[in-house]
């Protein structure tokens, strides 16, 4: 079997190199990473995974963020030229956790009938740090029970699927169509998503990725509406330290969330990484 996932990133040096070792050590063969525009490290980061040989950097210089078509070109590639048995779309702020084992045993169980496996999404809340160089997963360890958009509406899911040459992915991700009758599969995957890590990051998100979904006059209206809401928010008010603050936790916030049930601690992520990044250290290789 062979596992392909396909990233579309704009400025995520924050969270790009630990997205990519944890899927790669979760069994992914290969990565497929469109760079859309980034000014920060992150095409140097992905560009040394290519000269390793486990990823395949893609540049997209369009700034109208058309995500649905060149997430579709990406999963259409991962077929075609990679063989792809499944695809996984994913986000650099999203961390694909298996129920059991490992991404790669999670595939290999599913019954062959199955071509889409759904994937709820959980969102870890922002704390925030007077260390700015404290990694995002050594502080980013309470999950929300039930997540929500920045809009106020149920965080939606995320699907994978099987590789197929007419897929169509829709935009954000979260359909996709083009393969036939779906089967799909529920509850074998959680997606741990870690949106707001940094002020600077998720301003500098919601900006980049609200002027481009302006520039885009294909896309409805509906189509992008947290980015373009917070987006106006910005453009009224200067910057988004209102909407961050209202979102950032502090220890009576966490400790009153966790007593009414909406909040857990969830160190899972964080003691994979402390594992494996001290390997890599002894070891002096990467994962």
């Amino acid at each position: 079997m062979k596992i392909i996932m396909n990233l579309l990133v704009r400025d995520e040096d924050d969270i790009i190199k630990e997205n990519i070792d944890f899927h790669l050590n979760q069994g992914i063969d290969h990565i497929i990473a469109m760079d859309n525009l980034s000014t920060d490290s992150t095409k140097m980061i992905l560009k040394k995974y290519e000269t390793k040989g486990k990823l395949t950097y893609l540049y997209q210089e369009n700034d109208n963020y058309d995500q649905h078509k060149w997430v579709t070109s990406m999963a259409r590639l991962a077929f075609d030229e990679h063989d792809a048995d499944w695809v996984i779309n994913n986000d650099a702020d999203e961390f694909w956790w298996p129920s059991k084992g490992t991404l790669r045993d999670v595939f290999l169980g599913l019954p062959h009938s199955v071509n889409v496996v759904e994937a709820s999404r959980k969102n870890f809340v922002f704390i925030d740090s007077p260390r700015g160089d404290t990694p995002f997963y050594q502080k980013m360890i309470y999950k929300d029970l039930l997540s929500l958009n920045p809009v106020g509406k149920p965080l939606p899911p995320k699907v994978a699927h099987i590789g197929c040459h007419s897929v169509i992915v829709k935009q954000g991700n979260h359909n996709v169509d083009g393969i036939g009758i779906q089967n799909i599969q529920k509850g074998v995957i959680e997606i741990f998503h870690f949106p707001i890590r940094t002020y600077n990051q998720f301003q500098n998100k919601i900006i980049k990725g609200g002027a481009a979904y302006a520039k885009n006059n294909e896309l409805p209206q509906n189509i992008g509406n947290t980015w373009r809401t917070l987006y106006k928010t910005y453009q009224e008010e200067g910057n988004l330290n209102s909407y961050i603050d209202s979102h950032s936790y502090s220890n009576n916030r966490l400790t009153q969330e966790i007593n009414e049930g909406r909040m857990i601690l969830d160190t899972k992520l964080r003691d994979f990484m402390n594992s494996k990044y001290k390997k890599m250290v002894q070891n002096k290789n990467p994962i």
